[in-house]
C-alpha cells in the first residue's frame, strides 16, 4: 500500500528516536490521561498498578514501552513496503486480543502517539506530517486489525 509522504515521518521520526523511552513514556502517559480504563490491562507477576505513575515507572512496563517505540521504527524504515510487516502486525494483533486489548482503544493509541510528536516536534509538526502519521497509523492498526479476525 502506498503511503504519502515518507520523508516528512522518516525525519520526524529522527528526532523521536534518538530518546524512545522518554517519548513513548509521553505516549503512554497520554493514552492512560485519555483512556484510564486501559491501565489494568498492565500487569506483571499479578501486580495491580494503583496509578498510571505507578505503572509507568515500573521495569515491566518500560520494557513495552521499549518494544511500541520498535514496532513504530519497523514501521517507519518499511514505511514503503508495509505488507512486508503483515505477518508480524497480525500477530502483534493477536497477542493484544488474547490480553483483552479492544482493537477500538487503538484509536486512543493513535491521538496519543499523534499527541506525543505534536510535543516532541512542536511547530515542525506540520498538517501535512501529521497527515502522513495518520495514514501510516490507520495502515499498521488495519494490519493489527487481521489478529482480532477482522480481514
Amino acid at each position: 500500500m502506498e503511503l504519502p509522504e515518507p520523508e516528512l515521518i522518516r525525519q520526524s521520526w529522527r528526532e523521536v528516536s534518538r530518546s524512545p523511552l522518554e517519548h513513548g513514556t509521553v505516549l503512554f502517559a497520554r493514552l492512560f490521561d485519555l483512556e484510564p480504563d486501559l491501565l489494568p490491562l498492565f500487569q506483571y507477576n499479578c501486580r495491580q498498578f494503583s496509578s498510571p505513575e505507578d505503572c509507568l515507572s515500573s521495569p515491566e512496563f518500560l520494557d513495552h514501552i521499549r518494544k511500541v517505540m520498535l514496532v513504530i521504527d519497523a514501521a517507519v524504515t518499511n514505511v514503503e513496503d508495509l505488507s512486508s510487516l503483515e505477518e508480524y502486525l497480525a500477530g502483534l494483533g493477536r497477542k493484544h486480543r488474547a490480553v483483552g486489548v479492544k482493537l477500538s482503544s487503538f484509536s486512543t493509541v493513535g491521538e496519543s502517539l499523534l499527541y506525543m510528536l505534536e510535543k516532541c516536534l512542536g511547530p515542525a509538526f506540520t498538517p501535512a506530517t501529521r497527515a502522513a502519521w495518520s495514514q501510516l497509523y490507520g495502515a499498521v492498526v488495519q494490519a493489527m486489525s487481521r489478529g482480532w479476525g477482522g480481514e
